[in-house]
């Protein structure tokens, strides 16, 4: 999935910035394991709208519904045009 690589690469940029630089897995909460603040959400959600299209005003926002990189992706795919 081309979403998870470029995700991935956000979440680690974020977590270098604060000195961390242990490995980011597709599963493991990165928010509520403290790795990242809810400020680093606010990043993580305007780059969702910038590249993504993701709509944070249409669907609200849950910062539990960014906390792996799976459910990132997740919010990605929904928030996806549906395929005809």
């Amino acid at each position: 999935m081309e979403c998870r690589s470029a995700v991935l690469e956000l979440l680690q940029r974020l977590l270098a910035q604060k000195g961390d630089c242990d490995p980011v897995e597709k599963d493991s909460p990165i928010f509520t394991s403290g790795r990242l603040q809810s400020v680093d959400a606010i990043h993580v959600a305007v780059f969702l709208e910038q590249h993504y299209g993701v709509d944070f005003a249409a669907i609200g926002f849950d910062q539990d519904k960014i906390d792996t990189v799976d459910s990132i992706c997740a919010v990605i795919e929904e928030s996806q045009p549906a395929e005809k």
